[in-house]
């Protein structure tokens, strides 16, 4: 405002735009009137000499009050100018809204008063904006090349504020600025805005707090626990489940309905799931203390679906989670939010079902997919193990019975499985198409193709996901827990955690199949051994259908020297089995870590996982964990012996298995895995204190 002072006084002040024009009309009708002055003189000499006057006058007129209202009019212009700045300067001084300046490096420049009042700092602070904001890291900060906008949600005392940051180019205005000194025309600023979202998120969280939750509770061995209590005390023993389950999720504003003996149905609002959450869903450790001298401990799963579209997806998203939670052994809680699933509990080890009905009723569904197609393709897992292939030889078996072409994928045979192989290649009893490669399957696989999965029931798992895609008829035996990755269009899933391998459920299956089947010696052979690796010869995970199913292959023809001949290991492998054992350390005074050399070795993982088992027998150890680098990939084999779940631990990995037989792939250097490994461990110890 001085500048353009001294520029009035100096005379040098020049106006432009439209009011230069404005006060320049008197010039422009002057010559005007000279124009049309000149053509009064050709048409009349002494109209025109009148007329010349008259403009002389008019001239001298104008001119006189131009120059004397001038510099009044100036000043006029710089008093509105003034005011005009001063208003402007006051709005934004007192703009409710708290706004501040920043350089392109986030030092402060400026700010208005309501910005210094919220902060504290004065209104010309120059120090960096992270020093009022932690959470505003440069990176955060709008970029100079770039015309975006960059918002941040921060909390400032009681009050949640989001931080709306623009990057603004101050041109050939601040050239000559007398403020800040230096600055090109390319020069930008941060305009920073701050808007109070406080009561916003209160009625965003009072909305989400008040979302409906759905959910369905299913009790795991209701018929096996009332077996095990006197005819008398069933209806006290299932009296009193009922009233702890109520009990307990009508402290949370729960209700609770009763479906059939052993199902409730639950709804809840979400801000008690969270309220379960932080406790880690005591009732499932509430519900095994219910004993009226019941052998048999009762255990719960439960199923809560959240945040769908609408009431009834709400539902479809809790009987997924039940499924899950059913078919990973039960005893937890699974909870389906969206795509996001996240598991609690799970501490109890799968109860056998003594009952083989289900089998049976598997069996002949799968008989009645099998007789309404073509062919039948069979695939295990990547990096097939005996028990994938031991499986698949059933299924092989049960095709062959009714007639069908059977083909069985495999990629890439490990040493493990190619002493079994050897037995029916170029064995005139078998055709040489029985084992063919993903390339060759997915010429063969059609809409009138049964694709049977062994031994996985994820789709990234398996020898040639492709296949899933390539027909209608899926099916899926395995034996190991769901995870949030499942085959989706599976038209038969039958997975049971509680058997010790596909092998026996797949020797289960055979029994039911048909009257006409008959196992021949070598396919007997196959799927014993898939049953002895898995249970380390009988020592873990083997019930009394395991035992039933190894009788089953007995009679069948099965022959225990001849498997064992078949499953010995050579000299490389033992040696890097013996490496591992040795190199093992003791974390937590409990927990054995190996590495596993996997050079010179053809199938590493399988070494890795054996060296697992022998960790086992060391005293006082209660879970082993083998990493083995293969294929730059680093393959986690973990396995416990007490009441550490390692399937758990296994699954924050990227993995699954069973409660006591898991495993793991990760793409990290195996350093890395170790400290990962053991940053899970300590979590779990963790975890545990708390409940405790």
């Amino acid at each position: 405002m001085k500048r353009m002072v001294m520029k009035i006084m100096d005379g040098k002040f020049k106006l432009k735009g439209h009011l230069k024009y404005l006060t320049r009309w008197p010039l422009y009708l002057t010559a005007l009137l000279v124009v049309v002055n000149a053509a009064v003189y050709a048409i009349e000499g002494k109209a025109g000499a009148v007329m010349t006057i008259g403009i002389l006058i008019y001239m001298v007129c104008a001119a006189g009050i131009f120059f004397y209202h001038r510099p009044q009019m100036f000043n006029d212009l710089v008093a509105f100018a003034s005011q005009y700045e001063f208003l402007e300067k006051r709005v934004l001084e007192e703009l409710a809204l708290p706004y501040a300046i920043m350089d392109m490096e986030g030092r402060m420049i400026w700010c208005n008063r309501v910005f210094a009042e919220l902060t504290g700092k004065d209104q010309f602070y120059r120090k960096n904006i992270s020093t009022i904001f932690p959470d505003i890291t440069k990176d955060k900060l709008p970029v100079c090349q770039e015309n975006e906008i960059s918002e941040i949600s921060t909390q400032a005392g009681e009050r949640i504020y989001r931080i709306s940051m623009q990057r603004v180019r101050m041109g050939e205005a601040m050239v000559h600025s007398d403020v800040l000194e230096g600055l090109s025309e390319n020069t930008s600023l941060i305009a920073m805005y701050l808007y109070d979202e406080t009561e916003l998120r209160e009625y965003i969280q009072a909305n989400e707090d008040n979302k409906l939750v759905v959910a369905l509770a299913y009790l795991d061995n209701y018929e096996e626990a009332l077996e095990s209590v006197e005819d008398v005390r069933r209806s006290l023993l299932i009296a009193l489940i009922d009233r702890k389950i109520t009990k307990y999720f009508s402290n949370y504003d729960g209700l609770v309905r009763k479906l059939e003996k052993d199902k409730y149905f639950l709804i809840m609002r979400q801000s008690s799931l969270e309220a379960l959450k932080e406790q880690k869903f005591h009732i499932l450790e509430e519900v095994k203390t219910v004993n009226i001298g019941n052998e048999m401990t009762v255990t719960l799963s439960i199923g809560i679906g959240l945040n769908a579209a609408t009431y009834l997806q709400n539902y479809e998203y809790c009987r997924i989670a039940i499924e899950m939670a059913l078919g990973r052994g039960g005893d937890q809680v699974v909870i389906k939010n969206g795509d996001n699933i996240s598991y609690f509990g799970g501490k109890a080890q799968q109860m056998e079902k003594t009952t083989r009905v289900k089998a049976r009723v598997k069996a002949q569904a799968l008989k009645e997919f099998m007789s309404t197609k073509e062919r039948v393709v069979v695939m295990g897992h990547k990096i097939t193990d005996v028990d994938a292939l031991g499986a698949a030889i059933g299924i092989y078996r049960a095709g062959k019975t009714l007639g069908k072409p059977v083909h069985i994928v495999v990629n890439d045979p490990s040493t493990s499985i190619r002493p079994l192989m050897a037995g029916y290649l170029n064995n005139p009893d078998y055709e040489p198409s029985m084992f063919i490669d993903r390339d060759q399957a997915m010429e063969l696989v059609d809409n009138n193709t049964v694709v049977v999965v062994v031994d996985t029931n994820k789709p990234s798992y398996t020898e040639c996901q492709e296949l899933l895609y390539m027909t209608k008829t899926i099916v899926v035996l395995d034996h190991h827990r769901r995870g949030n990755e499942i085959i989706q269009n599976a038209v038969l899933s039958y997975v049971e955690p509680y058997a010790s391998s596909t092998c026996e459920m797949v020797a289960e299956i055979l029994q039911y199949f048909s009257d006409d089947l008959r196992l021949r010696n070598i396919e007997a052979d196959c799927i014993y051994a898939g049953i002895m690796i898995d249970t380390n010869n009988f020592i873990t995970r083997a019930g009394v259908r395991t035992f039933e199913a190894a009788a089953f292959l007995r009679r069948s023809g099965a022959d225990m020297t001849r498997v064992r001949k078949l499953l010995r290991d050579n000299i490389e492998s033992y040696k890097a089995k013996a490496e591992a054992v040795r190199s093992a350390s003791i974390y937590k005074e409990c927990f054995a870590i190996a590495k596993c050399p996997s050079e010179g070795l053809e199938s590493p993982t399988v070494v890795g996982a054996q060296a697992a088992n022998e960790l086992l027998n060391i005293s006082g150890v209660k879970a082993s964990f083998v990493l083995t680098p293969y294929n730059h990939e680093v393959y986690i084999s973990a396995r416990a012996i007490d009441e550490v779940n390692v399937q758990v631990m296994m699954e924050k990995m990227g993995g699954g298995g069973h409660i006591n037989i898991a495993g793991a792939q990760v793409r990290l250097p195996i350093d890395e895995v170790e400290e990962l490994l053991k940053k899970i461990i300590d979590e779990m110890y963790q975890e545990e204190e708390e409940i405790k």
